[in-house]
């Protein structure tokens, strides 16, 4: 995850402390590292009902509070929120940290922190949750062909911003193709690596799938500007449209 990633500033963060100097530094700090949802509170009270409004990734949360202490805001903040809980706190004994991530707490930071260590430890927070959870992808490429667009992340083909309706089989051609732009490929690598089996009566297979494939993406499917056909050879996508 990078600072502008949109994993990152997706995530609602709630702050919990009485402390307006730390509640403004943390909240710049974590800004600049790619949060944008960052919401604060100063008592306990107040804490509660902005957690059930906001419905956080995270909380902050400090121990000692004008109201509820951070312990009794922890438990009644578990009747209705399994997110990950940090606790802020001036002390250090050890009795404090057992107590609080004993009544559901996932760390605990004794004051004074460095706000981007905290920033940091969130991050990595997250990462673990998307890699437990097996969200964390591999991220692969969009192409982009004039006003056609393959996102293959998302297994989604536009034209003129319209969603391309396609089969699997005409996805995976598309795909192969349009992924080695300008690469002639003959009807036997086709139909070996799209269908992935011998390529006998493979001809008039490849043939309808380019057909419809046409009629679905180029503006003229008899005068077709990307997916051309090479005389004897095969097919191929074009980087360039040929009235380009």
């Amino acid at each position: 995850m990078n600072e502008s990633s949109p994993a990152l500033s997706a995530r609602r963060i709630v702050i919990i402390d009485d402390e307006p100097d730390i509640t403004d530094l943390l909240a710049t700090v974590l800004q600049k590292e790619g949060f944008r949802h960052i919401y604060t509170a100063a008592t306990g009270e107040a804490g509660i009902s902005l957690c059930r409004e906001q419905q956080p990734d995270i909380i902050i949360l400090d121990i000692m509070l004008p109201d509820l202490d951070g312990f009794a805001v922890c438990q009644q903040l578990r009747q209705f929120s399994q997110v990950p809980i940090f606790f802020l706190s001036a002390k250090n004994e050890d009795i404090d940290k057992i107590i609080g991530l004993g009544i559901g707490g996932d760390d605990y930071i004794t004051k004074p922190f460095s706000p981007k260590e905290l920033a940091y430890r969130i991050k990595a927070r997250f990462r673990r949750d998307l890699m437990l959870s097996g969200m964390i992808r591999e991220q692969r490429p969009v192409y982009e062909y004039g006003n056609i667009h393959i996102d293959e992340n998302k297994g989604e083909v536009t034209r003129n911003s319209e969603p391309v309706g396609l089969t699997a089989k005409e996805y995976k051609l598309l795909l192969l193709l349009a992924s080695h732009p300008d690469q002639i490929f003959s009807k036997r690598q086709l139909y070996r690596n799209v269908w992935e089996e011998d390529d006998r009566g493979s001809d008039n297979v490849i043939m309808v799938h380019i057909r419809h494939l046409r009629e679905k993406l180029e503006e003229d499917p008899s005068n077709p500007q990307r997916l051309l056909t090479v005389r004897g050879i095969g097919y191929k996508w074009t980087s360039r449209s040929r009235e380009s």
